[in-house]
């Protein structure tokens, strides 16, 4: 007898066993025969309980899809739901306890980037260095300075420097040229294809620089530190500069001093500094020796330049302004106004305190 015979005789004998008690393994009432494992297979039966032996049913128990537990490979419950369809109050109740993440206050309300149309040529007419015109004696004079600067941020001196992209323009007293070579500086920067400049006016009292673009009247610097509800991008301003965005000094405040040495001033240069790589920082502050302020924002700075002006500012008051910026790791002086036929317009060197 061949293999394929026995198993079917194996078969019958199954059934006719099954027919002789008063109840089947898998439930049939009495008197009623069990079907064969053939009919089962097929699926042409309907158990007692109403669901088809064969179907999808078949695999679904009496009680329901939801009573039913699995256990994944890493050994957890998971509930099998496949046959539950999430309902909208479920919805809603999960959607109401899920951790939300706090809102920044740094950011505000999101709003379209504000934009300022410099006026280059009448900047270009005052002194001021034209991005259009890159061979010009000032744009050259510029490159000699932003290099190290640059260098510093890019992690390439032979001793990293801390906070690099974070550069403060001073001088010792007033009108030594701050303004005039932070705004220099940072269209020179702006020039780079692998860096993009931010320029602060820190000099909350004066304010040169804003009254300079004609922006003495928008919000900015205080506005952040003063809580008016206001985000860094409702007061950035882009400029027809690519790469160049300015910041103003916004309204005036009492107690700037504190201000700018408050927690929310760290907070806010960390955000602006960190928020893109090739993001440079230039702050234009006040003089050293005329207001409090540069002082508390040096501790902030990665480097710091300090305009002299020449055949002026005396070589004591030079070392009593270096003697307030003494916490900052990288020092630059420029000698602003010099004169003579063979004398470039700045020269500078580089200090390390």
């Amino acid at each position: 007898m061949s293999l394929v015979e026995r198993a079917a005789k194996r078969l019958e004998e199954l059934a006719k066993a099954g027919s002789q008690r008063s109840v089947d393994p898998a439930g049939s009432p009495p008197g009623k025969a069990a079907p064969s494992l053939i009919e089962r297979a097929t699926g042409n039966i309907q158990t007692p309980d109403g669901w088809r032996a064969g179907s999808r049913d078949a695999l679904r128990p009496p009680g329901g899809i939801d009573t039913v537990r699995t256990t994944g490979d890493d050994g957890a419950d998971l509930a099998a739901r496949a046959h539950h369809p999430p309902k909208l109050d479920d919805a809603m109740a999960r959607a109401s306890v899920r951790q939300r993440r706090p809102p920044d206050p740094l950011q505000g309300t999101p709003r379209q980037p504000q934009r300022l149309e410099l006026d280059l040529r009448t900047l270009a007419s005052a002194g001021y260095l034209d991005p259009e015109d890159p061979e010009s004696l000032i744009v050259n004079e510029f490159r000699k300075i932003k290099r190290p600067l640059i260098q510093a941020c890019q992690g390439k001196l032979a001793a990293p420097v801390a906070h690099a992209n974070r550069i403060m323009v001073t001088s010792s007293v007033p009108g030594e040229g701050k303004t005039f070579v932070s705004l220099n500086l940072a269209l020179s920067v702006a020039m780079e294809r692998d860096s993009t400049v931010l320029l602060i006016d820190a000099d909350t009292t004066r304010r040169g620089l804003s009254r300079l673009l004609g922006i003495g009247s928008n919000s900015g610097l205080l506005d952040l530190l003063g809580g008016n509800r206001v985000g860094v991008g409702d007061v950035l301003l882009r400029t027809n500069v690519e790469r160049l965005t300015l910041l103003p000094a916004g309204q005036p405040r009492r107690h700037a001093t504190e201000l700018l040495a408050s927690e929310a001033m760290e907070l806010i240069v960390e955000e602006l500094a960190s928020r893109y790589a090739d993001r440079i920082l230039i702050f234009d502050a006040p003089p050293l020796l005329g207001a409090p302020e540069p002082a508390v924002l040096a501790t902030h700075m990665g480097q710091i330049i300090v305009i002299v002006e020449a055949d002026k500012t005396t070589q004591k008051v030079v070392t009593n302004a270096l003697a307030a910026v003494q916490s900052c790791p990288v020092v630059t002086t420029i000698l602003n106004k010099t004169s003579g036929a063979e004398s470039s317009y700045y020269y500078y060197y580089y200090y390390a305190a």
